[in-house]
């Protein structure tokens, strides 16, 4: 079965032209199985029926229960997790588990059909579209979130405060022999450089990859790779000379032990954050974050329910999470297109 795959999602500083089906490929790209779910939970909503007495978001009035599965991006986590948190509190016999092996390592248990969602902080590559047609695999690419990724150093740095990104190339490189902050600037110090950064298997690893180096995977070698942001948050807290980077809302968890460098893409210093990855000014670090449900995982009622409240509560999740919220454009299109689905 050919995957089900919508291209042109989109957020400010993203090369990807905007669609008007951001949310609308939960309708179109259902398989038969799960087109019959949606309709039979609306001929219940209808008849004012349940089959179990319970409440909850999307599941036209009757109780969920049972397991699901996501897996993927660390950075894109927190959003499910909150999401989870939040879904389970309305519907307590469902189990929803989220993990954390990478946009990369995400994709790969998806494509077998290990998971029933999968998070990712890059759209699907060539090849994993390929994985997952191979084995039967079809499924939706929803945007949940906006994201500024974020260049950081130890707090006790007084002297960088921004970077171009022909600097951060210099850095990261696959050639790349820089090992002191003299070599990336001779006004700063002789001071050595650390570098912390994502792993390869990593939506982060490859996005800003691409966004630097000009091609996503090319990267220096010789420095600390993590599927953990954790750990890069240890790392670079931990030396004054340490560099490293990750999604926004792990700076902003972290503010108190790091600092967020601004970063020039051509146009002057702009610092990551809310105003600027929502208006296109954080370039070209600004990013949009997904999630992947699979149309046999959206058979499911509990999966299909869960990724309704996902879109339904996207303001109250985003915000509990830290995340960058949808845009005015992408939030009109979620409820148009979650009206449309709820009348289907």
């Amino acid at each position: 079965m050919q995957p089900s795959l919508v291209r042109g999602v989109s957020s400010p500083g993203v090369s990807r032209e905007p669609t008007q089906e951001a949310i609308q490929v939960i309708i179109r790209q259902r398989v038969r199985a799960a087109a019959v779910v949606v309709a039979a939970g609306l001929t219940l909503a209808a008849c004012g029926g349940s089959d179990g007495g319970g409440e909850d978001a999307g599941s036209g009035g009757a109780a969920l229960s049972g397991p699901v599965v996501i897996d993927g991006s660390s950075t894109v986590e927190p959003l499910s997790s909150a999401a989870a948190e939040l879904f389970m509190e309305e519907n307590p016999d469902t189990s929803v588990t989220v993990g954390t092996s990478g946009t990369g390592g995400g994709f790969e248990k998806f494509c077998a059909g290990e998971t029933d969602i999968s998070d990712a902080s890059r759209p699907i590559k060539d090849e994993e579209i390929a994985i997952c047609a191979e084995k039967g695999i079809a499924y939706s690419e929803l945007l949940v979130a906006n994201d500024a990724l974020s260049v950081v150093v130890n707090t006790n740095n007084d002297w960088a405060t921004c970077l171009t990104v022909e600097q951060l190339n210099k850095i990261w490189a696959p050639d790349s022999k820089v090992s002191n902050w003299n070599q990336v600037d001779p006004s700063f110090p002789n001071e050595p450089l650390e570098l912390f950064g994502a792993g390869s298997d990593s939506g982060t690893f490859d996005y800003f990859t691409g966004a630097i180096n000009g091609e996503e995977g090319a990267s220096r070698t010789d420095y600390n790779p993590t599927e953990d942001d954790n750990v890069t948050v240890q790392g670079v807290s931990g030396a004054k000379g340490a560099l490293g980077y990750f999604g926004f809302s792990y700076f902003e968890e972290n503010a108190d032990k790091l600092k967020a460098l601004k970063v020039d893409g051509g146009k002057g210093c702009v610092e990551p954050s809310v105003a600027t990855a929502q208006d296109g000014t954080y370039t070209p670090l600004a990013r949009p974050l997904f999630i992947y449900p699979s149309d046999k995982g959206l058979a499911k009622k509990q999966v299909l329910g869960f990724v309704e409240f996902y879109l339904e509560k996207n303001q109250e999740i985003v915000e509990a999470a830290k995340f960058v919220p949808l845009t005015d454009a992408q939030k009109a299109t979620a409820k148009t297109e979650l009206d449309k689905l709820k009348a289907q």
